[in-house]
């Protein structure tokens, strides 16, 4: 063998191993890019800071890099044998492929942050295929033409990085036999690669949690690569059934039995009658981004709420109610369903799963209720229009059954017409049946821009607009001779964007109201018991005598004789809060966040065995 013709197999595998390190690289310098973009979340991140992101993710960017670096490898080990000219052309057109998808993925990833204060999954993905619109509602159209401008020059740069770098795979050389010792080692480099991608050599692999050092989130949420981050999240949305085994399935069962609500049916004497009628309509107003925050009467900010703040004194204001989720799709399921949002998916996402839950609105329907859906937006996003029809609503009013002037915000139409419309139809509803109407808001969401000036900030003024509207609507209500016999139940799908840069993982986050208003309201006053979202489906259903047994995960909040609770969950992390202690869990790291009050530990257990049963369900479904 001639000294070239040795060469040529170290070239080969210098170039698999020039190839593991720009991909590395690329991941490494785009760390510091992602924080000095999102430069409000880090403005007080050191120096040392960012080398510690840096130092802790890099074995993360590593597997990542390993990912990329399969196909150019196998690429390599191909060219041995055929056309190198052929394999040049598919070798360029596989680093154009990989300076495309880690574009879309870093600047995606970059931008969402913002927003949503952690890295990628499949959400946004999600809420883009089953709305384009909807899904760039929130983001202005200068950020969506910057954006754009950005990727395009990201995907440039690194493709211009890779072909200068990579571009050139070394000149096939020597007989049948050479090739064979050069084959041999390209699949020796093969598996080589397979260390990177799984971490380390032990039972351990690379997974999100080997990259947490800090106390502070945000540096650890900096340290992931956000490929990975996407990756673990595409995986993880179909496998429910291995996902949080924290306990044995006795032991699961034995827990989630002392917390479960286990009533056949409600209206028993134990529990507190709100109303003075069997049958009433029930008029369910879902917020968009509502939350105690915005209220004065629950110790946020004055003059925003402020129809909200005079309603807690006619009706029922649950003071301990919290949001199970962070997103509307999350939140809808919880309300209609009775099912708490999942950390690492969304059950709406998948309309075979769907279409098992028991639904708030199905029992109602089969006890002579009609219903009727309202909401100003696209009702394709997020697998909505599925979602709903599901749960009973055949009539079902979107975007498109407005007039076309009317669709004046990047959501669709403004609240006010939304409300308008609802009340034209109540006001035309059969006297002598039953209704549900929901209403579901979206003017108080990014961008913000809605027909209305009370306020000088931007995100609270939205709000009070909504709230402005909803007052009018409750006011005409109250005219109408079927007041006397009406529920309104006003609860936000989760909470929201105010106060800004709120922290994911402390309880405020997810702390919203549940306010009961209407003549059929016997009562007054505020609850001080614990619940979220998935808690209402059993309230109301006990409030109308009517079995709630399917819907294992709700719990009647007016039952004193049932454990009470809020459970809310952020991707890959869960909360659960009682009178006696609130515990904050990272499923990341297996470690607890926050974990106070008269009972440090007590409710961890549970809230475990409740997120497993949880996956169970979803699972068999």
């Amino acid at each position: 063998m001639t000294r070239k013709q040795q060469h040529y197999k170290w070239r080969l595998v210098g170039n698999v191993i020039l190839t593991l390190v720009m991909f590395t690289a690329i991941s490494v310098i785009l760390k510091p890019v992602f924080m000095f973009y999102n430069h409000s979340s880090f403005s007080d991140c050191t120096l040392s800071d960012y080398m510690a992101v840096i130092w802790h993710g890099l074995p993360m960017d590593l597997s990542v890099a390993g990912y990329f670096t399969i196909i150019p490898a196998l690429l390599a080990l191909i060219s041995i044998w055929l056309n190198p000219t052929l394999i040049r052309g598919l070798h360029r057109t596989y680093l154009f492929f990989a300076a495309l998808v880690l574009s879309v993925i870093y600047c995606t990833d970059a931008i969402l942050y913002d927003y949503w204060h952690f890295r990628i999954d499949s959400t946004p993905f999600f809420y883009f295929f089953s709305s384009p619109k909807d899904a760039l509602a929130s983001v202005s159209t200068w950020w969506i033409v910057f954006g754009v401008a950005m990727l395009l020059i990201l995907i440039s740069a690194l493709f211009f990085i890779l072909v200068k770098a990579l571009g050139r795979l070394p000149e096939s050389k020597g007989i049948a036999k050479d090739r064979l010792i050069a084959s041999a080692i390209m699949i020796v480099m093969l598996g080589l690669l397979f260390i990177p991608i799984r971490g380390s050599l032990g039972t351990s692999t690379m997974n999100l949690g080997r990259v947490y050092f800090s106390e502070n989130q945000k540096l650890n949420h900096a340290a992931i690569n956000p490929c990975f981050s996407l990756l673990t999240s595409l995986i993880n949305d179909e496998n429910t059934q291995d996902q949080y085994r924290f306990f044995t399935e006795t032991e699961a069962n034995k827990l989630f039995a002392k917390i479960r609500d286990n009533s056949a049916k409600g209206g028993t004497d134990a529990v507190f009658k709100m109303l003075n009628t069997n049958k009433p309509n029930i008029i369910l107003v879902v917020l968009e981004s509502f939350s105690a925050h915005i209220m004065k009467s629950m110790g946020g900010t004055p003059n925003v709420a402020v129809n909200m703040d005079k309603w807690t004194n006619e009706g029922v204001l649950f003071t301990n109610f919290y949001a199970n989720s962070f997103r509307t799709d999350r939140g809808l399921a919880s309300i209609l369903a009775g099912y708490p949002a999942q950390p690492t998916m969304s059950i709406m996402k998948f309309p075979n799963k769907t279409g098992s839950l028991p639904m708030f609105p199905q029992k109602l329907k089969k006890a002579g209720y009609q219903l009727k859906y309202y909401y100003g937006g696209d009702a394709d996003f997020t697998n909505m229009r599925s979602f709903v029809t599901t749960a009973g609503f055949e009539d079902l009013i979107s975007d498109a059954d407005f007039p076309l002037k009317l669709r004046l915000s990047k959501w669709g139409v403004p609240d006010e017409y939304v409300f308008e419309r609802a009340l034209v139809d109540i006001k035309q509803q059969d006297a002598n049946a039953a209704h549900l109407t929901v209403i579901q808001t979206s003017s108080s969401h990014e961008p913000y821009d809605v027909p209305y000036n009370k306020l000088n900030n931007k995100i609270l003024n939205a709000f009070a607009y909504t709230d402005n509207c909803l007052g009018k609507f409750v006011n005409a209500l109250k005219q109408l001779p079927m007041w006397k016999n009406t529920l309104v139940v006003l609860v936000p799908d989760h909470q929201g964007c105010y106060p800004e840069n709120l922290d994911n993982y402390t309880p405020e986050r997810y702390h919203i109201p549940l306010l009961l208003i209407g003549g059929a309201l016997k009562a007054k006053g505020h609850i001080a018991t614990y619940g979220s979202q998935a808690d209402i489906a059993a309230t109301l259903l006990s409030q109308l005598g009517i079995s709630y047994n399917e819907f294992t995960f709700s719990k009647d909040m007016l039952n004193p004789n049932v454990p009470h609770f809020a459970f809310s969950t952020v991707p890959n992390a869960f909360m659960m809060k009682t009178n006696d202690n609130t515990v904050f869990f990272n499923c990341e790291t297996n470690k607890t966040i926050l974990d106070n009050g008269k009972t440090p530990g007590a409710n961890l257990p549970y809230a475990k065995a409740y997120l497993q049963k949880l996956y169970d369900d979803i699972s068999k479904r």
